[in-house]
């Protein structure tokens, strides 16, 4: 068979799994998955679950934190404090199995949440990038743990970590890494993500909880922030500041990632501020319309088929964005995180159940819940190649085998 033929092929058999719906699975290399928008492409995972939840393929102990889980290439990763240090760590995806863990020495900072590191663990090209509250940036050998480079932004820019320490994700852009170190003239900077050598620093707006996105503006790819000013644009290839719209949420607590659509940025804090829809298509970012009906005060929503799906405080609430109308309100599952598969939900409630629910206007549709977690819970829960990752602020990790198989 020609190399032509072959990828004829492939796209046809591509196509027919799109078109009958057969199961797919995927990593989830980074903090929100593979596009950074908190949606998995994965199909054919079982909803229906016996009395209990999904059967547990493992458990573990990591430590305090609310690192979430990332995996990539048969590993899961994550971060959490353990006696007097931070830990990366490295499990086998399926088993649980500890491959190896990397630490450091930090402080727990336990500040009105349990402590621990914050940031999630970044995985491209065989590479992993953490980031710990203080602001010291690792690259790590996937495989094996050991220390590619380091930088402190402390040290490097004379960065102030933000009152409860850094808590962004790292953003691999081509043969760089964008991070958000919030310090004078370097507010944010690329990295040459092999040597950790400055490519370019820009800005001196404050650094808060957020992770920086890129997207696509007139042909240039472009980043966006949420930090401490509010949200800011910046071009990828010198750092060069496009514009900014100011938004100011009390002690600075920006913390969910921006959101995308069609030329326009979805941003949300929380402390009574609320959310907008901001217009970055051409020039200066301006409102299209704002409101205090969706408040993320450390999560993320999700935005699907029109409607974004997040957490109001301590409710979930379906709105339209394109006007920021509420169509459902769900009390009871606390202050959450949340992603989305298959045209699903997939909640972790801060009690520690899961929660499957259809992602539809028209109401809260709740299809299974289970308890998988015995103590307060605000990360993102994580599907990847059949199996869902769940993890407490204490550092109770479990793996559940939704495959079907």
């Amino acid at each position: 068979m020609q190399i032509s033929d072959r990828i004829r092929a492939f796209v046809v058999v591509a196509t027919l799994n799109v078109v009958i719906g057969t199961p797919y699975a995927e990593d989830w290399p980074q903090w929100r998955g593979p596009n950074r928008n908190g949606i998995s492409v994965e199909r054919g995972w079982l909803t229906e679950w016996p009395e209990g939840g999904p059967k547990r393929m493992w458990e573990a102990r990591l430590g305090e934190g609310c690192s979430a889980v990332t995996v990539a290439g048969g590993n899961a990763y994550t971060m959490g404090f353990k006696d007097g240090a931070d830990r990366v760590f490295c499990l086998d995806a399926g088993t649980g199995k500890m491959k190896w863990e990397f630490a450091y020495p930090a402080s727990l900072d336990p500040k009105l949440f349990e402590g621990g590191p914050t940031s999630t663990p970044v995985v491209s090209d065989g590479l992993v990038y953490t980031v710990s509250r203080v602001g010291e940036l690792h690259c790590l050998d996937a495989s094996t743990g050991k220390k590619v480079w380091s930088i402190d932004w402390r040290r490097e820019f004379s960065a102030k970590p933000p009152d409860w320490g850094y808590a962004g994700s790292p953003l691999v852009l081509k043969d760089w890494l964008i991070a958000e170190p919030g310090a004078p003239g370097a507010s944010l900077v690329a990295l040459d993500r092999k040597t950790g050598k400055v490519i370019w620093k820009s800005g001196d707006f404050a650094a808060a909880y957020s992770s920086p996105i890129a997207f696509d503006r007139g042909g240039k790819t472009c980043v966006a922030t949420f930090g401490a000013h509010g949200l800011c644009l910046w071009d990828a290839a010198d750092g060069r500041p496009l514009g900014d719209f100011r938004w100011k949420t009390n002690y600075d607590i920006n913390a969910a990632t921006p959101i995308h659509d069609s030329g326009r940025i979805f941003i949300s804090s929380g402390y009574g501020t609320g959310c907008a829809l901001i217009d970055v298509a051409h020039g200066p970012p301006t409102a299209v319309w704002q409101n205090k009906d969706m408040r993320n005060k450390h999560t993320v929503c999700v935005l699907w088929d029109g409607h974004l799906y997040g957490f109001d405080e301590a409710d979930l609430v379906c709105m339209s964005i394109d006007s920021g109308r509420v169509a459902w309100r769900e009390r009871k599952l606390g202050r959450g995180g949340l992603m989305l598969a298959d045209s699903k939900l997939i909640i972790q409630a801060e009690s520690g159940d899961l929660v499957v629910a259809r992602a539809t206007p028209e109401r809260f549709d709740r299809i299974a819940s289970a308890r998988i977690l015995s103590e307060r819970a605000w990360v993102m829960p994580v599907l990847a190649n059949g199996k869902i990752y769940c993890r407490s602020n204490k550092g109770s990790v479990a793996c559940l085998d939704v495959s079907g198989k």
